[in-house]
């Protein structure tokens, strides 16, 4: 009699789609990454190297090495290296820009339990038992979609300060609006990595693997 071959039990259903689908991992990175850049931008031309205060600074090396410069071509110096950060500021806007109309197309492509209308679904239900981590997963959830309202804010304000030559009757009320959702967006993620960190270590650990991973196998897809 022949042997039995032994019957494989490994699931299938693990290679198919995953709960948080790639393209929204993609962007979750992506987008992550690019708005950190943004902020070290202006971190360095306002706190780290302090673009204003260069002249002086500039004057004092030259002065050191026997070389004696006017104030005007100074201020050129301090401008070529601001002119150079902006640009690296300039164009992370527009990949976050490129990055939020990916976000929308992702939107339409998931299916099943990775629309964000079917998590929200899931956590509403699981609170209404009472079950308090999922009203806190809930609040985050309204929190996400607050942050893609303001990143949208941001992007286009920052776009018509790009474009400024001709925009400019609404340059300075955009200026304004783009400088108060930067605070809005610091603000966010200072709270999002805390929020995330904390759930990770006490009533969601695996979090953060399912945003690389994908997590659990996604249902209805």
């Amino acid at each position: 009699m022949a042997p039995i071959q032994p019957v494989s039990t490994s699931s299938t259903t693990t290679d198919g789609p995953k709960h948080n689908s790639r393209g929204l991992r993609i962007w979750h990175w992506s987008n992550a990454g690019l708005v950190l850049f943004q902020l070290m931008t202006i971190l360095f031309l306002f706190v780290i190297v302090k673009v204003k205060t260069l002249a002086p600074e500039f004057s004092q090396v030259l002065a050191e090495k026997g070389v004696n410069l006017p104030a005007a071509e100074l201020r050129g110096l301090t401008r070529i290296v601001s002119h150079r950060i902006w640009d690296w500021h300039i164009w992370a806007g527009i990949a976050i820009s490129c990055l939020l109309a990916f976000r929308v197309f992702v939107s339409f492509r998931q299916r099943g339990s990775q629309r964000t209308a079917a998590k929200i679904a899931v956590l509403k239900a699981r609170a209404s038992r009472g079950d308090a981590a999922a009203t806190k997963g809930l609040w985050a959830r309204y929190a996400y979609r607050a942050f893609y309202v303001i990143l949208a804010v941001m992007v286009l304000t920052g776009l018509v300060l790009v474009f400024e030559d001709y925009l400019e009757p609404i340059k300075e009320v955009a200026e304004t609006i783009h400088e108060y959702t930067m605070y809005v967006v610091v603000a966010f993620v200072v709270l999002h990595i805390f929020g995330v960190f904390r759930a990770e270590v006490t009533e969601e650990p695996g979090l953060v693997s399912s945003m690389i991973n994908g997590g659990e196998p996604a249902e209805g897809v």
